[in-house]
């Protein structure tokens, strides 16, 4: 872990390697909770650590940005702050509004119960491949498999490119880790040929009479009296599939570490499965996927006392705000059974994850055939944490699987 005047340095991608510093951030909330965090060769920005002024900058993006310079702590380059811009995340209000609104209700409660029944197809065709294999590196044998595949089948993208969307979305979420990413700008690239792929699929829809699944309710949709662009639907796609990717991927595959590091709560939930819907929001509390979001401030404000300028990142750390001991009682605990459990992993505000129902269902289901499959999950060598500021995930979990 490396330091800045002897305190974790958050914007150090190493900090996070051998596991999250969540007792050194802990003592940065207390202490400093809006804390100016150094950059090498680029400017720094404020680290927002404590749950009330997450939710305090996620809810006023008239103050907040995420289009004026993107939503990473580090500077971009003017071609992927055009591609973030397209994407929702990096939008704000009343464009972000105008996109959004026609979207939402393919991801109410009402429509992921409807396509439960095809997520659970999917989860137990996974799984019964890894009861064959035994013994599985889960991350990329497993956990990756379920989100790409749900959202291939929800755009109806064809079941040859699923792997080859599912490798674009691991690069574009790995760029810090060298085992990961490959050559140099290969995140861009990747990005790029994905945006791409989607444009010309937008393309191709546009010609075809198909219309039962996502893909053609999108282009069939009214954003602010003109339909979606192909290059609107191809940044709207990319966010998707790599959110969708890296974050589901990573809820389960962390998930799982942490269950099999609390065998107590591993055995409640198999004991009574009416646990899993807490479960999954404990897991998403306690390893939440990202660590931050950036917001860049458009004028001089004030947060918990201290001045930001405008122009200054400013970036919400739910790593910190899901730990907030004036929100939760004993956060460091993992606890199935945690009720209320309001944790940011999903955001806040008009940014809240469009995918969280999703995510939700993806994380229940797939729990629940696992553990139905397989009455004894070994792990077989250490877990392998991905080398990134952002991403709080795993690289490898090999595991051992016995009915």
């Amino acid at each position: 872990m490396t330091t800045t005047a002897g305190r974790v340095d958050l914007a150090d991608p190493d900090t996070f390697v051998s596991g999250v510093p969540h007792d050194a951030i802990a003592d940065l909330r207390r202490t400093d909770p809006v804390h100016w965090q150094p950059m090498a060769g680029q400017s720094g920005f404020w680290a927002v650590l404590r749950h009330a002024d997450v939710v305090q900058v996620a809810r006023n993006p008239e103050i907040f940005s995420s289009a004026a310079a993107g939503v990473v702590v580090e500077d971009l380059g003017s071609d992927a702050l055009a591609r973030m811009r397209n994407m929702l995340l990096g939008m704000d209000p009343p464009r972000h509004h105008i996109h959004r609104a026609p979207l939402s209700p393919h991801f109410r409660p009402r429509m992921m119960a409807a396509l439960e029944q095809h997520v659970r197809e999917i989860c137990r065709e996974i799984v019964a491949d890894a009861r064959e294999r035994r013994e599985v590196e889960f991350v990329h044998d497993v956990a990756a498999r379920l989100p790409t595949q749900v959202i291939g089948e929800l755009f109806g993208i064809p079941r040859q490119d699923w792997a080859y969307l599912q490798k674009l979305a691991e690069i574009t979420t790995s760029s810090q880790d060298p085992d990961l990413y490959g050559p140099d700008n290969a995140e861009g690239q990747a990005g790029a040929e994905m945006a791409s792929y989607a444009m010309d699929f937008a393309r191709s829809r546009r010609r075809s009479d198909r219309a039962d699944d996502l893909t053609a309710e999108i282009l069939a949709a009214d954003f602010g009296g003109s339909p979606m662009s192909d290059v609107e639907f191809g940044g709207f796609f990319v966010q998707l599939v790599t959110a969708g990717n890296d974050t589901t991927k990573g809820m389960l595959s962390s998930g799982l570490l942490t269950l099999l590091r609390h065998p107590d709560q591993l055995a409640r939930l198999r004991a009574d499965p009416t646990l899993l819907p807490g479960a999954v929001e404990e897991i998403i509390r306690y390893d939440n996927p990202l660590h931050y979001f950036r917001r860049t401030a458009l004028v001089d404000t004030e947060l918990s006392g201290t001045r930001i300028a405008a122009g200054d990142k400013v970036a919400m750390y739910y790593t910190s705000a899901n730990r907030d001991e004036r929100v939760f009682a004993g956060p460091q605990t993992f606890d199935i059974r945690r009720k209320p459990n309001p944790h940011l992993s999903f955001g806040m505000g008009g940014h809240f994850c469009l995918g969280a129902h999703l995510a939700r269902l993806e994380g229940r289901v797939f729990f629940g055939e696992l553990l139905d499959a397989f009455g004894t999950v070994d792990l077989t060598g250490e877990p392998v944490r991905v080398r990134s500021n952002l991403n709080n995930s795993l690289k490898t979990l090999p595991i051992r699987l016995a009915a």
